[in-house]
């Protein structure tokens, strides 16, 4: 009879981050800096801290184990020979860019604590990479997408399809992101006779939004039918065992509405709080106003949402202009600027002077829009 074979003894270090035990404390300290100190999400956190442990498996491979003196040493050379071999397998300019802005918070950290500046980093360009415009979906789709009767034949239960209906209510009524709906807690659900709710959004910062009266009745339709007691300082959307709603569910309930409707794959949770700004703009909502609804720490990061409602009016005139000299019409890609939008209702971004497209746009090349908290 033969013996099963013993499992094979896990050794720690291989679990450990490449380098020596200070260079392994210091990565430590830093994710707690970042963390605690710069209050960045934990996505975020997370994806630094694998972009640094992939840097220093590339070293470890060529140099031996990575010390802190050996990261000050480091020469250009260096960091252009680890994106190229990251580019030769396949990855794209955007997530070097993050890896760059890793690094470079690391050796900040480094710097903080009195073991020299990693002057390398200084004397290599981050990788150009083309702009993308945000894509949001049509007025009419948007309602579609947000109405409680537009729901796919599927077999299940109507609560859970309350539930989705007001999840995704939430991410284009009220411009939310699906952390920071899913991050509501249930004593701070948005029901009827509440005009905003607060939400928690990147870098733990609180600010208030608008909640719209068919939001409210969505959520209030959630809660009667939802079967779990919900503890009120627990989540507000729970999933079908009672625990916190995972976001690929959310994703999963857009992509069958995507289906259903005909939408393209653009169509996703994060298109409907581009929707939400992008809307807002069309019916001249004021630029300030919508970058606090967003939560955005800078305006430039809103104002890429001009370029967007430019290109579409530059679009529609190109259609309808006889002069205009273009080949067969383009399909309608977004709504008429005549065309009613429900977000604007109720929300503080109609008040102050409207924000006209082409001079924004114009403010535009003066601050570089980013996208990193869109």
């Amino acid at each position: 009879m033969m013996r099963a074979a013993s499992p094979r003894a896990v050794d720690p270090d291989a679990l450990l981050p490449p380098g020596d035990a200070a260079l392994r404390a210091a990565m430590l300290g830093w994710r707690e800096a970042l963390a605690r100190e710069r209050r960045m999400a934990a996505n975020t956190v997370e994806a630094y801290e694998r972009d640094l442990r992939q840097f220093l498996t590339h070293r470890a491979a060529r140099s031996g184990t990575p010390t802190i003196a050996g990261l000050i040493a480091l020469k250009p050379r260096d960091l252009r020979a680890f994106m190229a071999a990251r580019r030769a397998e396949g990855v794209g300019g955007r997530s070097l860019m993050r890896m760059l802005a890793g690094l470079r918070s690391f050796a900040r950290f480094l710097e903080r604590e009195g073991h020299g500046s990693v002057a390398a980093l200084g004397a290599v360009r981050s990788p150009k990479v083309e702009r993308r415009l945000p894509r949001p979906v049509p007025v009419t789709a948007a309602r579609a997408m947000t109405a409680p009767e537009t729901r796919p034949d599927d077999d299940r239960a109507p609560w859970v399809l309350a539930r989705d209906a007001a999840v995704i209510a939430l991410l284009y009524g009220s411009g939310l992101r699906i952390s920071e709906a899913l991050g509501l807690s249930a004593r701070d659900a948005p029901v009827p006779g509440l005009d905003e709710v607060r939400v928690t959004g990147k870098g733990g910062k609180v600010r208030a939004v608008p909640v719209l009266p068919a939001v409210a009745e969505a959520v209030a339709a959630y809660l009667s039918r939802c079967p779990h007691p919900l503890d009120p300082q627990g989540p507000l959307f729970v999933g079908v065992k009672g625990g916190p709603l995972s976001p690929r569910v959310v994703q999963y309930a857009v992509a069958a509405l995507r289906g259903a409707l005909g939408l393209p794959e653009s169509a996703t949770p994060h298109a409907l709080r581009h929707s939400f700004a992008t809307h807002l703009l069309a019916r001249q909502g004021e630029l300030r106003a919508i970058q606090e609804l967003l939560g955005h720490a800078s305006l430039s990061t809103t104002q890429i949402y001009t370029k967007v409602d430019a290109a579409r009016l530059m679009s529609a005139f190109e259609d309808a202009h006889p002069r205009a000299r273009r080949l067969p019409p383009r399909a309608e890609s977004g709504p008429a600027r005549t065309e009613a939008v429900e977000p604007a209702q109720g929300s503080s971004a109609r008040s102050g002077h409207a924000a006209r497209p082409g001079a924004a746009a114009g403010r535009g090349r003066e601050h570089r829009p980013e996208r990193r908290n869109a």
